[in-house]
């Protein structure tokens, strides 16, 4: 099966938060609806990315970047904020897609490194290592290759 990702927009929003579940609610102090309006406002932002991962028009997986400067990193870092996918979609397929894309956004807007939350599934974990991701600690993370440096950022 064929999966599109792209940029995601305002009206992707409400869809991605239901996506997420508990995932994306149980975060902080806040509810679902703080979420999403989190996410309409990062849509915008230069130092953030949202994805969305499609087949046939329906949304079927999501991430969240967002970019911060790091001293001992020596520039960018991009947190894997949240990635989700869908339990009817093909979660390796769909799960790569989305750290293909997470991974070249990451590297146009200057990351020298890339980190998310390490996943408790056995099995997600073994999907992030096949891109290139190793556990750091609580963390998982990997280096990038600046945009133009060569090679594409894997």
């Amino acid at each position: 099966m064929e999966y599109t990702v792209r940029a995601a927009r305002i009206t992707d929003i409400d869809r991605f938060v239901a996506l997420s579940g508990d995932r994306i609610g149980a975060r902080g102090s806040g509810t679902a609806l703080d979420a999403a309006d989190l996410l309409r406002q990062l849509v915008y932002l230069p130092h953030a990315s949202v994805l969305v991962a499609e087949r046939r028009r329906e949304i079927v997986g999501g991430a969240v970047l967002a970019i911060r400067p790091s001293v001992q990193a020596g520039g960018y870092v991009g947190t894997i904020d949240l990635l989700v996918v869908a339990p009817s979609a093909d979660a390796d397929a769909v799960t790569e897609a989305l750290l293909v894309e997470i991974l070249r956004s990451a590297a146009n807007k200057g990351c020298a490194s890339i980190e998310a939350p390490r996943p408790d599934d056995p099995g997600e974990r073994i999907r992030w290592e096949h891109e290139g991701f190793a556990e750091l600690g609580p963390r998982m993370g990997r280096p990038l290759a600046p945009a133009g440096a060569g090679g594409r950022p894997r």
